[in-house]
């Protein structure tokens, strides 16, 4: 089976992440994977781009242009590693870096900081770039992309299953068993890493994160500011639906905070807004079903919001991505590469259910090597 490169930068900023798979008709093979950091000037700059009003073009362009550069490190990286030159690989499926995602209203758009022309130069190979427009032309929110590949790596026919990224947006697949004909269901519950990274960054010298979720897990819960936030509409709204930095970010947060709150307890009710959403989409859609839920991304190291999911969905059997053979960082890069290999065969890489689209589409532009 023909070998891909999937690589994916998610909206917490904090790294790119290349992943070597083995795609074909059978399950995808995770073969290795490598994450690089984000330099802490791109970093910015990216950050600056998805809270700006109005940019520059020529500041897209240079940011664009440093964040190709760092995609190209990390596939040399990984040939390197696996001592292949770039001959061997079919195609990279490129995600690009998410700036703004505005799937809803008259003119829907999402816009993904990507060079697959440049990328496929540094690199000399074919490059499989701009997964989401199609989708979004078709009428669908472009989002999550990911259940289509978790379907393939995960389903199972006898038992329900769960797949939730913990990334800077927290999504949910919904995998039915192969006996019922049912669909595959998935779509963004709500913010998981990107507020509790936002806050803790404002309150701290040092780091982009809370390790292991230790600050949070030293706070209280302040329940009347949960059941503000909770009150948000997006909470209720049912799927498809999706979501981004646009919406949720700490001018939403603090429109809701009083003045009065301790920094570590508004930290703790984040962590616990990101379970309870989370719930509240397993509840809406599965219900009190038995499951397996397999949780994935960033999220998956912060021990503390593991533990609130635990109290929340207490029908639920977690268990590691290891499990079935992958690692919980890599899922999603994972999923690029074998969306490239989809788009080479010329095959569907969405799910209508999932997304709202008037039917499955080829994703993807091919930018020969």
């Amino acid at each position: 089976m023909p070998l891909f490169v999937g690589l994916m930068s998610g909206t917490s900023l904090d790294g790119i992440d290349a992943a070597l798979v083995r795609c074909g008709e059978g399950r995808p093979e995770l073969l290795d994977a490598v994450g690089v950091p984000m330099p802490e000037t791109l970093r910015a700059d990216l950050l600056a781009l998805c809270q700006a009003d109005a940019v520059r073009f020529a500041d897209l362009a240079r940011a664009e242009s440093a964040f190709c550069r760092r995609q190209a490190e990390a596939v040399q990286q990984l040939l390197e590693r696996n001592h292949l030159d770039a001959g061997a690989i079919a195609a990279i499926g490129s995600h690009g870096q998410t700036i703004e995602h505005a799937p809803d209203g008259e003119a829907p758009y999402t816009c993904q900081l990507d060079n697959p022309s440049l990328l496929a130069e540094l690199t000399g190979c074919a490059v499989v770039g701009d997964f989401r427009r199609r989708d979004l032309a078709a009428g669908g929110q472009a989002a999550p992309l990911a259940p289509a590949f978790h379907a393939a790596l995960f389903s199972d026919s006898d038992e329900w299953r769960a797949v939730l990224n913990l990334g800077g947006f927290a999504n949910l697949t919904l995998l039915p068993p192969g006996s019922r004909a049912l669909p595959v269901t998935g779509f963004d519950t709500g913010p998981a890493n990107t507020l509790l990274d936002a806050w803790y960054a404002r309150h701290h010298d040092h780091g982009h994160y809370d390790a292991d979720g230790r600050w949070a897990a030293a706070g209280t819960v302040d329940a009347a500011l949960l059941e503000r936030l909770l009150e948000d509409p997006f909470f209720a709204r049912h799927p498809p639906k999706s979501t981004g930095r646009e919406y949720f970010h700490l001018a939403w947060l603090e429109a809701q905070l009083s003045g009065r709150e301790a920094a570590r307890d508004v930290q703790a009710t984040l962590a616990e807004l990101t379970a309870r959403s989370i719930a509240l989409g397993v509840t809406q859609t599965l219900g009190p079903v038995p499951a397996t839920l397999i949780p994935c991304g960033g999220g998956t190291h912060n021990a503390d919001l593991l533990q609130r999911l635990g109290r929340h969905l207490p029908t639920l059997t977690l268990a590691g991505c290891e499990t079935f053979g992958w690692h919980a960082d890599w899922l999603e890069a994972g999923a690029f590469a074998w969306l490239a290999w989809r788009r080479l065969e010329g095959l569907p890489g969405n799910l209508p259910a999932v997304t709202g689209a008037a039917g499955g589409r080829v994703l993807g532009g091919l930018y020969s090597r």
